[in-house]
């Protein structure tokens, strides 16, 4: 499914994205290794468990990850020119092994590009929300977009 281009947009359009993702052991781990955070409360079940969560908790530049991955099908695949930040990332409650999260996206900004005349910008809030309806984790995303007839 191809994104879309900047002129097909409006601030307030929402998306809920799917396929959701139920996060395993297995991708907490492999993402702690491949990016080198040895934090024992990703890793150390005993030390989780001493913790005031009592679970391993998921890596949240995992979830932060996700959150992107599971949002562009829908939003930026084929149009995306390039990623100019995120901002506000926050991660009201943690992720755990097992949980499922639905990713979803708002358009809260769009403007016209003052140099590149056939692109635009648009920032989007993507918001992850876990099985109990609790917001794992929320950001903005602002992105430049090709036009349509660009």
């Amino acid at each position: 499914m191809p994104g879309r281009f900047f002129d097909e947009w409006n601030v307030g359009d929402k998306i809920v994205h799917q396929p959701s993702r139920t996060v395993t052991e297995t991708d907490n781990l492999m993402f702690s290794a491949m990016t080198h955070n040895m934090q024992p409360l990703h890793l150390d079940a005993e030390t989780a468990k001493a913790s005031e969560f009592g679970q391993i908790l998921v890596n949240s530049t995992f979830t932060f990850s996700l959150a992107v991955g599971l949002s562009i099908a829908d939003t930026t695949v084929g149009t995306l020119v390039a990623n100019l930040g995120f901002d506000k990332v926050v991660t009201p409650k943690p992720t755990f092994i097992g949980d499922t999260l639905t990713c979803s996206s708002e358009v809260v900004e769009m403007r016209e590009s003052k140099s590149r005349p056939t692109q635009g910008i648009v920032v989007f809030k993507h918001e992850l929300t876990n099985q109990r309806g609790e917001t794992a984790l929320s950001m903005l995303r602002t992105v430049l977009l090709k036009k349509k007839d660009g």
